[in-house]
């Protein structure tokens, strides 16, 4: 069975793949071929991603490769490389499938018992996470520890300026929100959140709540008590800045209790 030449990682940034497999296994044999490999193949065709994202370019790659009967190492690396890229178990289990009925099956379940290994560490939640990640421009970024006791959920946090203004994109798992809280401060201060991607919501005390949705912005005064979080079938991410303000903190006061929240989906 043919042996394709494996790639260097990958990168979802134009002119950054860099490639020297070729020229390491072949470049004194046939350096044409390592020369078109390296600087053609990857330096160029996998490169041109304001074209084809790298994730679309993975998913054709692993098309292609099992379409062609080449179900050996070559397909495992592009496999990791399309988990890599961003491709879930949910997604690759229904790209071979469908592959199955055009290629042949017995192509595809020679691609299944690999696919199976690559994803075996995957679970639902974690497919979630990753077509959630594939809406938004900003990170995830990490747990959002710090701040736990003062959710209910999960909630992650990723600075993206800590320069001008601080601004951090906050990502909600469904059903996740914080606690009731205000922005304190003797002038200024307060709040803005931008809505970036899922669906969410907004409430301050006394007053309806208001569901949010990418594009939204909340204008949150200071000594507003409120608060935000995702609906609860759903993810959802809002970047939170902070105006500059005198005298500015945060007081955290009572959790949103499960009838509140729940109420709002009726």
């Amino acid at each position: 069975m043919a042996q394709a030449i494996n790639p260097t990682k990958l990168t979802d940034k134009p002119s950054e793949i860099k490639q020297t497999a070729g020229r390491n296994s072949l470049g004194e044999f046939a350096p044409k071929f390592a020369e078109l490999n390296d600087d053609v193949l990857f330096g160029e065709v996998w490169s041109r991603t304001d074209k084809l994202s790298i994730r679309d370019r993975s998913i054709v790659t692993v098309t292609a490769l099992v379409s062609s009967g080449i179900i050996d190492s070559s397909l495992t690396y592009h496999l990791q490389e399309a988990k890599k890229n961003g491709v879930t178990r949910t997604e690759i289990s229904e790209i071979l499938t469908q592959v199955a009925f055009y290629a042949g099956w017995p192509k595809a379940w020679g691609a299944f018992r690999q696919a199976v290994e690559v994803w075996k560490d995957s679970s639902e939640a974690s497919d979630a996470r990753q077509q959630f990640e594939q809406e938004m421009i900003f990170p995830i970024g990490k747990t959002n520890d710090a701040y736990a006791k003062y959710f209910i959920g999960q909630s992650y946090l990723a600075p993206i300026s800590t320069e001008q203004m601080q601004i951090a994109n906050v990502t909600f798992e469904p059903g996740c929100r914080n606690n009731w809280h205000v922005h304190h401060a003797s002038k200024g201060g307060g709040q803005l959140l931008v809505c970036v991607a899922g669906r969410g919501w907004y409430q301050e005390w006394g007053k309806p709540a208001r569901e949010l949705h990418p594009g939204d912005v909340v204008n949150i005064p200071a000594k507003v008590k409120h608060w935000h979080g995702a609906a609860k079938d759903s993810w959802f991410a809002h970047l939170a800045m902070s105006p500059e303000g005198e005298n500015t903190s945060n007081e955290w006061l009572e959790p949103v209790s499960d009838e509140e929240y729940n109420s709002l989906e009726r």
